[in-house]
């Protein structure tokens, strides 16, 4: 079931309180009678200093849209409240949700969403959909993610984010190292895949700073780390469709380890079989026996630009 609890009631003069230390989550979570549930990758950001420097580099004006992912008990949110023009946060758990809209009352522009992020097809929930299009409509402004992101959503929520319908011009978010990793990472390493060539095709990614697991409530088994991309609206233009950008890319990160020229034995009936990218590889002076790992993110935009011109000529 969907719950969308917006704060809307309630006079704006009101001052929200400071981001929430780590005892002050620890009670708030007492006087519930609930811990952190670690399955729903609850690891709350506790180091005051580096939740400021998350919303300082977040970069946010007063007409642009946040998104944020774990609510958590609002601390997070509450900072991000007093520089948005509109805050969408999303929080799966009923209990976190219900301590969160206590804490956010004073917040007229504070829209929470008790929901799962991600729909059943692991695409955004509808619901968050039309909340963050409504809100962008309405001020004019920039789509920013920045969150303190569950670990097990955070790779599908930045893809989602990128590929659209729903745009992200911007993101800042705490993720677990290896998701970082995999963000910034250059062509032929172990951590190169999908999510380092949606990234590096559309925008820009820096690390901010690795973060160790003393610096969450509780402490996680890994270490995390601070990133931010931002979307560039001239590289993004060169992908001229973004779904057959991501089904070429798919098709080839798929099965990483073989060479081009086996992969495209598995290409489908709707990205043109075999033989027309044993024809692609050609025309775009790809090497076929390079494996999809060895190939930049301009060159999947070159291969995927190719064949999307190659079958509206069919």
């Amino acid at each position: 079931m969907i719950f969308d609890l917006p704060i809307n009631n309630q006079p704006s003069n009101i001052k929200l309180p400071k981001m929430q230390t780590k005892r002050q989550i620890q009670e708030l979570l007492a006087a519930a009678g609930v811990a952190p549930n670690r399955r729903l990758g609850q690891h709350f950001l506790v180091d005051l200093n580096l939740l400021r420097l998350l919303v300082e580099a977040a970069q946010i004006g007063p007409r642009d849209v946040v998104l944020e992912i774990g609510t958590g008990t609002g601390s997070l949110t509450e900072a991000l409240a007093e520089r948005a023009g509109q805050v969408v946060t999303v929080e799966l758990d009923r209990t976190l949700a219900g301590i969160a809209q206590a804490r956010l009352a004073g917040a007229e522009n504070v829209q929470l969403l008790h929901t799962d992020v991600l729909s059943g097809k692991g695409s955004l929930a509808p619901v968050v959909t039309e909340a963050v299009t409504s809100a962008r409509a309405r001020l004019g402004g920039r789509l920013l993610l920045v969150a303190n992101l569950p670990y097990d959503v955070a790779s599908p929520v930045m893809i989602n984010l990128v590929k659209g319908p729903v745009l992200a011009d911007a993101m800042t978010v705490t993720v677990q190292k290896e998701v970082a990793q995999r963000m910034t990472a250059a062509p032929g390493g172990k951590t190169y895949g999908t999510l380092s060539i949606l990234l590096g095709a559309t925008g820009t990614v820096e690390t901010l700073r690795l973060l160790k697991p003393g610096v969450f409530w509780p402490p996680p088994n890994v270490d995390s780390a601070m990133v931010r991309y931002v979307r560039d609206e001239q590289k993004s233009r060169r992908i001229r469709d973004m779904e057959v950008f991501s089904s070429v890319v798919g098709l080839f990160m798929g099965h990483r380890r073989k060479m081009l020229r086996a992969c495209a034995r598995h290409a489908p009936p709707e990205l043109g079989g075999r033989d027309l990218w044993l024809d692609l590889f050609d025309r775009c002076s790809i090497d076929p026996t390079l494996r999809p790992e060895e190939l930049s993110p301009d060159q999947y935009v070159t291969l995927a630009n190719a064949c999307r011109q190659s079958l509206s000529t069919l």
